[in-house]
Formats: C-alpha cells, structure tokens, sequence
C-alpha cells in the first residue's frame, strides 16, 4: 500500500472532475455532486433504463419496476444513508466546505449509474454475453487475436465494467473522461476496483467481480489518485468507502422492492410477505407498525407502508454499522457488505431464498431470459461477422460482401470509427480487441425492446414498416 497507512475524507471527497486538468467553477446554484447527478439523469444511457429489465423482462404490467425505477429508488436510499453517516463524518472532521447533504449527493449519483451499464434482459444478459463467448465460433475466432487479459474481460463479461466505460467513455465520447464526473462519485461508483485478470473472491468482496476494462485503466488510476485509494496490488485498489454505502442501498433496495413487485403479480401471498417485511423492524416499532397496519384499507397498501418502514430500518442499521467499521474500511482492510453484518441478516437472507427460489425462478421469468439468450447471442453473431468482415475489407482494399457491408451500415459509426475532435479525422476501427469492446458496447446498449425488435428484423421474423 506504499507506505500510506490510512485514506482521508477529505482526499476522498474531491470534486475533481475526471478528465479536466483543473476544477471547475462551483456553481452558486448547484454543488459539483448535485451536478454529477443531473448529468447522469440527463444522459441518454439513464434513459435506456426505462426498458431495461429489472427483474420481470418486458412486463406487461405497469406497475412492476424497470432498471430506471430501480435506479432512483436506489439513488433515494443511498441519499439517506449517505446524508446520516454524513452528519458524523462532517462535524467530527469540523467540514466547512462539505456538508452531509454533499456525502448524500455522492452516494445518490453513483447509485444512479450502478446498473447504467447493463445490458438488455438484466443480469441474464450479462450470462448471455457470456454464454456467446463460450459457445460462438464467431465468438471463439474473434477472442483468437485478443491476449489473455483481454479475453478475461469477455468471458466474464460484468456489467459494472461496462456501466464504468459508459460515464468515463461513451457519454459524450469526444469528452477526456465522458461525462467528466467527479472523482468522489466515480469512487463511490466503483464496486470493484480491479481488472478481470485479477478476480480472486477470496482477497475480498471487492474483488469478486471486476470493475473497469482495460481499455479504461488510465481513468480508474486517475480516481485513484484523486480520491487516496490504497493500491493493494498493481492495478487493484481497496474500495472508496463510500463504495459500501452504494452497495448497501442497492442491496437494500432491491431485495425489499422485488419482494413488494413479487406481490404485487400474485406470485407471493400477503401472510408471507408482510411476515418477513416485518421481521426486519426493531422490536420497538413493531406494535405502533400493526396498528397502523389495522387502519390501512388493504393489502396493497399494507406492503407498501411495511416495505417503506423496512427500508427505513435497514438504512438505520447499515449506517451505524459502516460508522463501526469506519477505521477498518479506511484503512482498506474491511471487505464484506454491509448488509452482511446486520443485525437481521438472516431475514435477510431468507428474503432473498424465498426471492431465489419462487421469483427469479418464476416461469414467465425464466422464459423470457431464456430468450434473451437467443436475441443478445444472435445479434452478436450477425454484427460482429459483418463488422469483421467490412473493416478487413477495408483495410485489404477489396469490397465486403452486400450483406456484411448493409449489415454494418446499421451499426452507429460511434463504434465503428475512432475519432479526432482536433482534426476532424475519423478511422476504421480494426484492431481486434476495440473491435469486439466497441460491438459489445453497441449491442450492452440497446434497450429490451430494441433488442428484441433488431433481432426479429435482421432473422428475417419480422419486417420494418409504417402504418
């Protein structure tokens, strides 16, 4: 760890912008983290989640969340739990330019960009990427030219990478750093801050998965450097601390709110939903909690009002627990969830059972992933043989076959040049690895019904039309 005993909050905390050689201006109106927030809500990869799976692909019901509901429920529970662990942190730091709403803002913006980069179909369309890796001829000839780090990065493809690539990269590409957030939100951002090459969950939760490409190594060193981060390893950082409060209102949201959904659609009944919501209430407030329960007109109404009474106390509880472990966590040598030391964990954990093995499993659930396996892989297939094919052509000086070169007009020219702002030159994107980054990229960023609309035309199952 080079020597550096212990990160500081106020290295932490830094508005610096990533990829701006100074920072900005404050604004009189908005703080630099508000800002963050604003950025993401306002770029057109936040709106895509509006038709990206959350747990129920391509619900007909209108009530059931999508990534986008998701995201900003998570972003309101990591802004609570932020803002209280933040009321600590300030006063006993003796802050005069950071206030706890700032740590609140932090939190609520890397939450918003949590699931930013998932692919259609949810997490089933990180196992379908996945999938197509392994299985492909397509896939096996392209993964041929690629070393075995790069690899890595595809056959465990990780939508945290790919959501990190998004707000350093593909928002607003001809920006240093994309969407230029702060290097505080970014950290906090950062579930996993090391390479594909070097996942070990045994090291740590932080390393389970991985959490950036290689291709975006240069932006996670530089969030590194601005924020303190202790580098464990080469290429391998601890986590920002407030990367635990992030994870915490993720889990806390969505394992609270896809039981409420899983009730919602009949497939859990009230006795057993209010049961476990219940559990998760200090035994102080469980009288005043069944009274009001009594008043209420029905069940509905009933799970809502226990699922916000739960996520209340959830949020309690893992505040006070990063605060115990805070001089662990700086000195990056905590590494568990948060949720994991609750002192209801094993409601919790039987929440999630019940959610394993009667909702994520669910029929129609498993019906629809199922297909997502066919679209994401097909769609890879089509593309990446057309654009592989074209770009060759290119380079030899011979013309492509008709179906690959119209095949590849419908890929954006985003991810088929590499560009020069300053000049205005652009070039054919052909070495392998960016090749195979960039379609991946393309196809991570379609929404489900695109996905699924894209496919049936390009297999011949259904026609463009108007009217």
């Amino acid at each position: 760890m080079g020597g550096q005993e212990a990160m500081d909050w106020g290295t932490l905390l830094s508005r610096q912008r990533l990829g701006r050689a100074v920072a900005a201006d404050s604004d009189a109106v908005r703080t630099e983290f508000q800002r963050d927030f604003d950025r993401i809500v306002f770029s057109s990869a936040f709106r895509r989640l509006q038709d990206k799976t959350q747990v129920f692909p391509l619900a007909e019901s209108d009530y059931v969340r999508t990534r986008l509901t998701h995201s900003l429920e998570v972003s309101c529970v990591g802004r609570s739990l932020g803002s209280r662990v933040g009321e600590v942190i300030v006063e006993r730091e003796g802050f005069t330019d950071i206030d706890a709403g700032d740590i609140g803002a932090i939190i609520a913006a890397a939450c918003l960009a949590h699931d930013i980069g998932n692919p259609p179909f949810g997490h089933s369309g990180e196992d379908a990427i996945r999938h197509w890796v392994a299985t492909s001829p397509v896939a096996h000839r392209a993964l041929e030219e690629l070393g075995p780090v790069q690899r890595a990065e595809f056959e465990h493809f990780e939508g945290n990478a790919q959501g990190f690539r998004v707000v350093t990269r593909l928002q607003n590409p001809d920006n240093p750093g994309g969407l230029q957030l702060t290097c505080a939100t970014l950290g906090a951002a950062l579930k996993y801050p090391c390479p594909a090459a070097a996942i070990d969950p045994d090291q740590g939760v932080h390393r389970k998965k991985y959490g950036y490409f290689v291709a975006e190594a240069d932006w996670v060193r530089g969030v590194a450097r601005h924020t303190g981060l202790l580098e464990q390893e080469p290429r391998v950082w601890c986590r920002h601390p407030l990367a635990f409060l992030m994870e915490a209102a993720d889990n806390i949201a969505y394992l609270i709110v896809d039981f409420e959904d899983a009730f919602r659609l009949g497939i859990l009944d009230y006795p057993l939903v209010s049961e476990h919501l219940r559990a998760l209430l200090p035994a102080s407030e469980r009288d005043a909690t069944d009274q009001r329960l009594a008043r209420l007109r029905d069940n509905k109404e009933r799970v809502e009002y226990l699922r916000a009474r739960a996520i209340n106390a959830l949020v309690e509880a893992a505040g006070e627990t990063f605060l115990e472990q805070e001089a662990e966590i700086l000195a990056g040598r905590f590494s568990q969830e948060l949720t994991d030391l609750l002192a209801v964990r094993e409601h919790l954990d039987e929440i999630a059972r019940i959610s394993r093995e009667r909702v994520y499993e669910h029929v129609e659930v498993q019906q629809v992933c199922a297909a997502g396996y066919s679209v994401i892989g097909g769609l890879l297939d089509i593309f990446h043989q057309a654009v592989y094919e074209s770009a060759e052509a290119e380079v030899e000086g011979t013309r492509p076959s008709r179906h690959a070169s119209t095949v590849a007009t419908l890929v954006p020219d985003q991810f088929l040049y590499q560009y020069d702002p300053e000049s205005g030159h652009r070039q054919r994107i052909t070495e392998p690895y960016l090749l195979l980054l960039n379609l991946t990229d393309f196809v991570a960023g379609m929404t489900d019904g695109y996905a699924v609309s894209l496919y049936k035309q390009l297999t011949g199952m259904a026609l463009p039309h108007r009217g």
